[in-house]
């Protein structure tokens, strides 16, 4: 991964230009047939290149059918009669000098998800999602995980400004309390057979994780982040929402208190007793792992859940209404719409990003969102009728996919809040010429131990391996190329967009983010500043199943 590189070939930039342009055409930015066709399966497509087709040339002929989706084997639910459950905020043990503890087991339990049906989960605190953390933004907080699971665990606050010691690194492993087996890794990612991490920090039963949480109030989330077997760990629950918080956010009058609605989607599957269905390799997910062949592009199930939720219902005032929404799927994109019964359409005014406030309001009729991205939305029911309804919808989705949740109006009430036309003025003012260096990296399909894998620069992850060292204040400008759908994340530092396909940003690519979308044949460039902390750190594809598969690379900060 050298610096100031341009080494692909014109052949492989006309390619790449001519997918990006069919998908532009198709698509009119972000709607359109080709555009739901691609997006549709969640980024599945990606299986193009193991078949031995180019992805401009498998992309001119019928987009084949990969990543297949998951189909439940219970009878679901119809839309719209679940309530929407808000998941509890959890209270700190301690506030003693300036720091908030918490405290969170990861345990093991079942719970009512589809109506009258109970599925086993891997828990924070035992609910799905987690429990919130909701902080103060420079106000330190320490979180004791208790790992009661049958495998080891890793905690990541993603999107957190979080030192090395705390960021969650793949091997960092928190051992159950019988864990006997070797600590090793599993061969996954090229390495012919087991390897050790020699910087690995690993604890039986109990870890800290400390988040000075020094950084600009936001939406953060938290999940587990183990070596090989984060999909698999995430599909079975363990997510949770991290807000945080401060005085200048809060005097902007924005939508609060029970008008502020924290929204976790997914997609999951289940079988006939009503355990989540997932085709890993190691049903344990003790040793071996990956997935069955036909989901390596990305796992999507058939059922949409909000916040645990088979697509539910929310009673609502008419008045704005705040939604901060994770898409917390492993693999599957949506492009949200709000829409009333008459084929009205609702505006989504958008007022944060990743990592924050925008600078101003931005408004959108629909919005895209890969997974692990964040979007702070205004939405406003004051014309709404009482007894009207509004879904949400996926317009990437087809069937029970293309329904989200939908809010019900149930009464006129007052309403105070306001969306400023100036929302922020601390966003970073990085330019192009302040970047001491520019980067490229590939994100591609390829060939590791013999079978399909995620390559970033033609290489798997390996933990003993530095892939990029860059100095602690150095700001740089990253190139970003893909083969198919990739959702890049960055650790530790959020990022501006600067251009896509040499092009400028999209409407949602406005403020500071931590993950950008890469949509197939397309190259973005991003502009930040490693102004965080020193240590080793993570980019990687944030489709969970690329993830495990090896689209990971080390960045050293120095």
């Amino acid at each position: 991964m050298s610096e100031h590189r341009n080494e692909r070939t014109r052949s492989e930039e006309r390619d790449a230009q001519r997918v990006q342009d069919d998908d532009g055409r198709r698509s009119g930015g972000s709607r359109g047939i080709g555009r739901r066709r691609l997006l549709g399966v969640g980024g599945a497509l990606g299986l193009v290149a193991f078949t031995g087709l180019t992805t401009a040339g498998a992309l001119a002929r019928r987009p084949p059918r990969t990543g297949d989706e998951l189909r439940s084997e219970v009878p679901l639910p119809p839309p719209f009669e679940v309530p929407l459950p808000l998941p509890p905020v959890l209270k700190p043990v301690s506030t003693a000098g300036g720091v908030d503890r918490y405290e969170i087991t990861q345990r093991e339990t079942s719970a009512e998800i589809l109506p009258g049906v109970r599925t086993p989960l891997w828990t924070y605190e035992g609910t799905f999602p987690g429990p919130t953390i909701e902080s103060r933004r420079g106000r330190p907080v320490t979180v004791t995980h208790r790992n009661e699971l049958p495998v080891p665990t890793v905690v990541h606050l993603h999107g957190g400004r979080t030192p090395a010691s705390s960021d969650g690194y793949p091997t960092d492993l928190v051992l159950p309390e019988k864990w006997h087996e070797p600590v090793s890794m599993h061969g996954m990612h090229g390495m012919g057979g087991n390897m050790r991490d020699p910087r690995a920090v690993v604890t039986r039963r109990i870890r800290d994780y400390t988040f000075p949480l020094d950084q600009r109030p936001t939406l953060l989330w938290y999940h587990d982040h183990r070596m090989d077997f984060t999909a698999p760990a995430i599909w079975r629950g363990l997510a949770g929402l991290h807000l945080v918080r401060d005085a200048a956010e809060e005097a902007l009058g924005l939508p609060s208190g029970r008008r502020e609605l924290p929204l976790m989607i997914a997609d999951r599957a289940f079988t006939a007793d009503g355990s989540l269905r997932y085709p890993a390799l190691d049903r344990d997910l003790r040793t071996r792992p990956g997935v069955e062949e036909p989901y390596a592009a990305g796992v999507l199930g058939d059922v949409i859940l909000v916040n645990g939720a088979p697509w539910p219902v929310h009673e609502v005032d008419a008045a704005r209404y705040r939604l901060r929404v994770l898409n917390a799927s492993n693999a599957r994109h949506y492009d949200l719409e709000a829409v009333l019964d008459d084929g009205r359409r609702l505006d989504l005014v958008q007022v944060g990003a990743d990592q924050g406030l925008l600078a101003s309001p931005v408004v959108h009729r629909n919005l895209p969102i890969a997974p692990a991205e964040r979007y702070d939305v205004v939405l406003d029911f004051a014309r709404v009728p009482v007894g009207g309804r509004v879904r949400i919808v996926n317009r990437l989705g087809s069937g029970r996919t293309r329904d989200v949740m939908a809010f019900r109006v149930a009464r006129r009430a007052a309403d105070d809040s306001r969306v400023p036309r100036v929302l922020s003025r601390d966003l970073p003012s990085w330019r192009r010429s302040d970047a001491v260096r520019t980067r490229e990296f590939s994100f591609r399909a390829g060939r590791m131990d013999g079978g399909h894998g995620w390559l970033i620069d033609g290489r798997p992850f390996d933990p003993s391996r530095t892939d990029v060292t860059t100095r602690l204040g150095d700001t740089e400008v990253w190139r970003l190329v893909a083969d198919v759908h990739h959702p890049v994340h960055l650790h530790m530092v959020g990022f501006r967009v600067l251009s896509r396909g040499g092009r400028p940003p999209l409407p949602h690519d406005a403020g500071l983010k931590d993950t950008i979308s890469l949509r197939p044949g397309e190259a973005a460039e991003i502009i930040t500043r490693f102004d965080g902390y020193r240590g080793r750190f993570l980019f990687h594809c944030h489709n969970a199943e690329h993830e495990d598969m090896g689209m990971m690379a080390n960045l050293e900060v120095t």
